[in-house]
């Protein structure tokens, strides 16, 4: 598992070195370039071979792994694609994919209606829309949220594995905070997705609070030796149920109170905050009111809003976007 995925970021890598045309690239360039690549995403410091490269070019030239690059060496000494527009990223599906991809979406479409399946039918869907755009060569018709810079997904599939099996991991992690990384010894109990950022959530060796750890301040990840630690802080679901995000405070949930105007009111109507959330008629505007604990996150969704919502209650987070909202305000008068 370790080789091929150290093969996939040698491949991506190249596959960005080769399409940038403003540098020209030598064999020594692309050794280097791999060499960086596994050493930010696997710790790896032995760098990489003048061999590897060129078996790495040689497999990507061939379609082996379905790409049949175009590479070329220019004045015997420079690689490059000679198609400026191909990415091995680019490579449309095959019949056989799409064929297979279908029977996947078919499968998936006999639990739609189960209700303990409804979070699927939004992926269904998705997939519905990539299969039929492929094989009809049509344009999607789904347009998914992705952020191309997000670091980090790379640790999506081991950290998967090694909850499944319930191993410790050694984690080479930096906050923002700090100013270097630091290595620990990890308990993961499962992945957190939230605004299309992912967290690892588990505990460290001596500690008995959850603590999230952001993929994108992942810097590598190990096998530990320390033993397992199993999880006895519930289900994620009830971990989260009283908050909005991942920051979970140790205090009571507080009734919440906004206030929406009447013309802004159907974006929070037709999209809750919270599973708690219910909507009451007022002259004035639509009040909302939901029972959570008050956090970092719930701030935020807050002044997201602006000027079309205000907190009612409870009085210490009404001064709290109130005083969030007037350094705002002096930022811009000054």
């Amino acid at each position: 598992m370790a080789t091929n995925k150290n093969a996939l970021i040698r491949y991506r890598t190249l596959d960005q070195c080769l399409q940038n045309r403003f540098r020209k690239w030598t064999l020594e360039d692309l050794m280097e370039a791999c060499s960086e690549a596994l050493y930010e995403y696997e710790g790896i410091d032995k760098g990489v071979s003048k061999r590897t490269v060129q078996l790495d070019i040689q497999m990507m030239r061939s379609d082996k792994l379905g790409y049949n690059a175009p590479i070329v060496v220019k004045d015997k000494k420079f690689y490059t694609y000679e198609d400026p527009d191909y990415s091995i990223t680019n490579i449309p599906l095959t019949e056989q994919d799409l064929n297979r991809l279908n029977e996947v979406v078919q499968i998936l479409q006999q639990f739609k209606g189960f209700s303990h399946f409804e979070e699927m039918n939004e992926m269904v869907k998705k997939l519905e829309d990539k299969v039929y755009s492929a094989r009809h060569k049509a344009r999607p018709v789904i347009v998914l949220e992705k952020n191309e810079s997000l670091r980090g997904l790379e640790f999506l599939d081991v950290l998967y594995q090694k909850i499944q099996e319930k191993k410790t991991v050694k984690v080479l992690y930096q906050s923002f905070q700090a100013a270097e990384a630091s290595t620990i010894d990890f308990h993961p109990y499962w992945l957190k997705e939230f605004r299309n950022r992912w967290y690892l959530v588990g505990r460290k060796s001596r500690s008995s609070q959850l603590q999230h750890l952001a993929l994108d301040r992942i810097k590598n990840i190990a096998d530990s030796r320390e033993a397992f630690l199993p999880n006895s802080s519930g289900t994620p679901e009830e971990y989260y149920q009283d908050v909005i995000g991942v920051t979970v405070p140790n205090r009571r949930p507080a009734i919440v109170k906004l206030l929406f105007n009447p013309k802004d009111a159907p974006y929070v109507i037709t999209k809750p905050l919270h599973h708690t959330q219910r909507v009451h008629e007022r002259e004035n505007g639509i009040l909302v009111t939901m029972k959570v604990k008050l956090n970092f996150e719930l701030e935020k969704e807050i002044l997201g809003f602006g000027e079309q919502v205000e907190v009612l209650a409870p009085e210490r987070l009404r001064r709290r976007i109130e005083g969030r909202l007037r350094q705002a305000s002096e930022q811009y008068d000054s």
